[in-house]
Parts: C-alpha cells; structure tokens; sequence
C-alpha cells in the first residue's frame, strides 16, 4: 500500500500558542498530494475497520469506493479542507460512521460556538458517532442523546503536540479493531486508548516516543486516566 512520487511532501507550518493547546496555520502545502490518487491493495479491500486519514475529502471518498462494506469507518479532517472542501466534506460525513475533529474544527465546520449543538448538527448529517478533541483538556464523545468526557493525561513536559489527534485516533480504532465491540461502553473504553496513545505522542518528536513504549506501558497510562475520575457515589439525601 505504499506508493512513492517524485515531488515534495506534504507540509504544514503552524505556530502553537504559550500553552500548545492550539495552533495557527500559517501555511499548507499540498505537494505530491495535489495530484494524489489512492489505490486500494486488493488485500486491504475487505478490511473490517477503515479509518480516512487526514486528505482531500474527495480522496477520502475514492477510498470508500475501493473497500467493500467495511464494518466501521471513521474520518478525519482539518481546517484547510474545511475552507477549501466544504461540499465535498459534508458529502462525505454522509458516508461515516463516526468523525474525530478538533474544537475549532467543530465550530468551523459548523458556525456553532456550543460544542454540544455542533456535535448534534454533524450527527444530523449522518455519522452515529461524534468524537471532539480539546488537546490538553480532555475528548467528547457524542453518540445520539449520551455524551461522555474522557480527560488528558496532565503532563509536566510536552515537547511537540503536533500528531497527537492522529495517535488518539490510532489509539481510538485500533483498540476498536483489536476487540471487536462496537457497544457504546466499548466505544468509551477506546476513547480512553485513545487519550493514552495521543499523550505519548506529545512527549517526544514525531513518532519517536511511539516507537518507544509497550503494551505496558500503554495500560499503565490508560490506569492512569481512570485514576483521574475514579470516585465513589454517594448520593446525599
């Protein structure tokens, strides 16, 4: 599945704020993107998981025409295709099961300022399930009337978030794929997997604390993140 083209890369130049919870395009490149076709290995065609990674939404598309009724699929998106893509995107959120996007993005796509009407207004269009990312503060996860919240880890030392939507969604559908279970309480659990996977990310460049940790690891950040909400119920009268 992996294709070379001759051209440059694509390329994202951003500036981060003081607290590196959000983030301002300064430029978009597109590079061998532009003229970008995705072909489908006939051996990955029948995948019961498919995630549409970050791209031009009409390529996003293409791709959903290559696969062969996938059991789940999920998108990503940006605020360049969102500006540049917008038809072609909402034609596309008509397709997915569930959708993973920023706060910004959210109100963006949406022109709400209310997180919780711009989940509602993207699941009108058809996507059973609306994930919204807040960096630091934590992800929503909307599906029909339910909401729930799963923190980030707190952590005294980020180093570069850049990628870190894109772990928590690997995180998100891998623990999917990897159960099985498409309940909403296991839909909740990967959420979690998916906060732990974009909190290593952070602490290193690219993929290089990725391509450190271990399954350990991994649960032992995801016991974390249930420590932080963990409390006993008791209802005063």
């Amino acid at each position: 599945g992996l294709e070379k083209a001759e051209g440059t890369s694509f390329r994202w130049r951003g500036r981060y704020r003081h607290d590196l919870n959000s983030a301002e395009t300064l430029e978009t490149h597109l590079g061998v993107f532009s003229n970008f076709m995705p072909k489908i290995p006939e051996q990955f065609r029948s995948a019961p998981f498919v995630f549409l990674g970050n791209i031009d939404p009409r390529l996003q598309l293409d791709v959903l025409r290559q696969v062969n009724r996938p059991k789940l699929v999920a998108c990503d998106t940006m605020n360049f295709w969102i500006e540049s893509r917008r038809p072609e995107l909402v034609e596309l959120l008509k397709q997915v099961d569930i959708v993973t996007l920023n706060d910004g993005e959210a109100r963006q796509l949406t022109e709400k300022a209310n997180l919780v009407k711009a989940a509602r207004w993207i699941m009108d269009l058809g996507p059973k399930h609306v994930i919204i990312k807040k960096g630091e503060h934590g992800a929503f996860l909307f599906s029909g009337k339910s909401i729930f919240f799963a923190p980030a880890v707190p952590l005294e030392s980020v180093f570069d978030p850049t990628g870190a939507g894109d772990s928590f969604a690997g995180g998100f559908i891998g623990y999917l794929a990897r159960t099985g279970d498409l309940s909403e309480e296991n839909m909740r659990r990967a959420v979690i997997y998916g906060c732990a996977m974009g909190s290593f990310a952070v602490e290193k460049f690219s993929i290089e604390r990725l391509m450190e940790i271990s399954r350990e690891d991994i649960n032992a950040r995801v016991s974390e993140l249930r420590k932080l909400v963990a409390f006993e119920e008791e209802l005063q009268a």
